[in-house]
């Protein structure tokens, strides 16, 4: 088997697929991570559902579907700023036009032309081992411009995610911002779309950010940990479809966007644990709570050994607790 797999990945069409999966997985989460600091973590999906249109009319029309793609997508990704912006509806409501839009659309243009849905496929579900020569070089030209954008102008598009009216009285223009945020998830998602395909795109930008952020307490070491986490999803994902192929036809996309929910599954125990210990460690700096209610029934005994931190309280101790204190008083313990 490992003789096999080393053969398989030595075939010119899989070091490409590897290629794309590299730099898909580097630039998805990169700019998904401020997607899902601006709460659209969905935009990945609106803004896929607008490119099936896109390329739809590459593929009637004879354009590379990867360009007809992109401008579709950032149409569609202008016209959710534009919406937003001047509030006449809200965010979800604008992506869910684009979601019942952009795919009727693809599927009538497609009609149109005489194409039928089966060539829409390989975009919809991702086929990354048909990748050519020149899918990959567009692939990595799009994510490294999205890479060096988002690392780049970090504390800009941070600023601006995370509080526009501060961004605005620092003298970022919030708009030309917001706008560079919406473009290049569209760039991503095209980018994506022959990796994971339209459908599943958002999965990758958004899973690996939502990973992340149980393991980390700063914007910068979120994004940077996505990114290392959309790699190893990406490449892993390619993997197992690689060794599943000998049983089944398995599509790579599906396993990616599956690997990056077992790493999820792994990671969100991990970080509930963290997020107590740190709860536990500092829960009440300074103040020292004066009232308390007491308590007639608490299953645990608190002492030296049972864990929790002891605080000093006037003639007692208290134990915290769940965020709270417990102390022992006679039969009972008073909760602070």
């Amino acid at each position: 088997m490992t003789s096999d797999l080393a053969a398989l990945f030595s075939l010119p069409f899989m070091q490409r697929a590897l290629l794309a999966a590299f730099f898909t997985g580097l630039a998805a989460p990169a700019v998904g991570t401020y997607l899902v600091q601006r709460r659209m973590a969905l935009m990945g999906d609106g803004l896929g559902h607008v490119a099936v249109t896109g390329v739809a009319i590459g593929l009637v029309t004879g354009f590379a579907p990867t360009w007809t793609a992109v401008a579709a997508a950032v149409v569609g990704a202008v016209a959710i700023e534009v919406i937003r912006e001047r509030g006449n509806t809200n965010g979800d409501l604008a992506l869910a036009l684009l979601f019942y839009g952009g795919l009727a659309g693809g599927i009538f243009v497609a009609g149109l032309g005489g194409e039928t849905t089966a060539g829409l496929q390989q975009y919809l579900f991702g086929s990354i081992t048909t990748t050519s020569v020149s899918d990959v070089l567009v692939t990595v030209a799009l994510a490294v411009a999205v890479i060096v954008l988002c690392v780049g102008l970090g504390p800009q598009l941070f600023a601006i995610t995370q509080d526009q009216e501060f961004a605005q009285v620092a003298g970022l223009n919030v708009r030309a911002y917001n706008l560079m945020i919406a473009v290049l998830a569209a760039v991503s998602v095209t980018v994506a779309m022959r990796t994971v395909g339209l459908l599943l795109v958002s999965a990758l930008m958004v899973i690996p950010v939502a990973t992340a952020q149980q393991l980390t307490r700063s914007f910068r070491s979120t994004l940077l940990i996505s990114m290392g986490l959309g790699v190893t999803a990406s490449l892993g994902g390619l993997v197992v479809a690689a060794v599943a192929s000998y049983q089944a036809d398995v599509a790579p996309g599906a396993t990616i966007v599956l690997l990056s929910l077992l790493c999820f599954a792994l990671a969100w125990p991990v970080g509930a644990a963290l997020r107590r210990r740190e709860r536990d460690r500092v829960p009440f700096p300074e103040d020292q709570p004066s009232d308390h209610v007491p308590s007639s029934t608490h299953p645990h005994v608190h002492g030296g050994e049972c864990g929790h931190r002891a605080i000093a309280h006037g003639d007692h101790v208290d134990y915290v607790h769940d965020g709270h204190r417990h102390a022992p008083h006679g039969s009972h313990y008073d909760e602070h």
